[in-house]
């Protein structure tokens, strides 16, 4: 039957040799993916990695130029009008009416669906009760946001697509979005996340990906790819400005597995803290190169995309 796919009949979201250019950019490049059912998964990527790109392809607001995108097991050129009643998308940004209610919004958006959940329902899991009769143009971000979700919820999705939800929120605003993404994953909803916040993506998804140059180049658990850098513990240190640093002879330190300089901040992947710091410190003493700053932390997600990438997450 057309749009039957071959994919596992576990699989929410089935890639296989997914390509997408614009002109001479290639923005997806035979990429490969499978999400399965109930996970969360964060799509994550330095900006131009091709991620968004991809994403809008799954959600039906591109075309691939090659490549199959399999969602619940529909493909969009075939079954296109079931797929939407069973999706939710929330956008980066969505630009709603401001003179519109936030109760109206949400009914218009739950019009389009044959099934799902009542406006008070709605409202209720966005936690916007005491601002169902405010007018949109007067809500804040959070409140915009939340307003999002709700529209995204509406129809009672099987497979949500959250892209960069809490960009430009403060904390207080991202941890109740947090708490509500916490709540759909308890109800076995499959979620698509992208971030540009790692805490969020270590925090939220029971899987992640990493893309670059329209790939994916590093794929599993947030503690799997934390594993994957070769240590527990960064330790990172400054020195004075002209001083050189030999890394050979901090690598050769037991327990230290790497050595990379981002910004001028030398960062060391290790393994045994308590071992690796004296002689990390006697080494720097016999260089010459006197600490103008010293920290340590757990390794986390943040540390395995630069050592993945060599770029941070933002533009900066």
């Amino acid at each position: 039957m057309p749009g039957i796919v071959t994919a596992s009949a576990t699989a929410a979201l089935a890639i296989r040799g997914l390509r997408k250019s614009f002109g001479d950019v290639v923005a997806v490049d035979g990429l490969d993916l499978e999400v399965t059912r109930g996970e969360c998964f964060g799509l994550l990527g330095p900006n131009g990695a091709g991620k968004t790109t991809t994403i809008e392809i799954c959600e039906g607001l591109t075309e691939p130029d090659s490549g199959t995108v399999e969602l619940l097991g529909l493909e969009w050129r075939a079954r296109a009008k079931q797929l939407r009643q069973r999706i939710g998308i929330q956008l980066q940004e969505t630009q709603f009416p401001e003179k519109l209610t936030v109760e109206e919004a949400i009914r218009l958006f739950r019009s389009f669906f044959n099934q799902g959940l009542t406006v008070e329902r709605s409202i209720e899991m966005a936690q916007l009760e005491e601002k169902r009769k405010s007018r949109i143009g007067g809500l804040s971000g959070g409140q915009k946001q939340r307003l999002a979700m709700a529209c995204a919820l509406v129809g009672d999705p099987e497979l949500l697509f959250l892209d960069e939800p809490t960009t430009g929120l403060d904390p207080q605003a991202r941890r109740n979005l947090w708490d509500l993404v916490d709540q759909l994953k308890c109800a076995g909803r499959t979620i698509i996340l992208t971030t540009h916040y790692m805490d969020e993506a270590e925090r939220l998804c029971n899987r992640v990906a990493v893309m670059d140059h329209g790939r994916v180049i590093a794929l599993g658990t947030p503690k799997e790819l934390i594993a994957s850098i070769g240590g527990e513990q960064i330790v990172e240190f400054a020195v004075d400005a002209g001083v050189a640093v030999d890394p050979s002879m901090l690598t050769r330190i037991p327990g230290v597995q790497s050595h990379r300089v981002d910004a001028g901040l030398h960062q060391l992947s290790v393994s045994e803290l308590h071992t690796a710091v004296p002689p990390i410190f006697a080494s720097l003493a016999a260089q010459g190169a006197r600490l103008t700053e010293f920290r340590t932390h757990s390794a986390t997600l943040e540390d395995v995309f630069v050592s993945l990438t060599g770029r941070k997450l933002r533009d900066e």
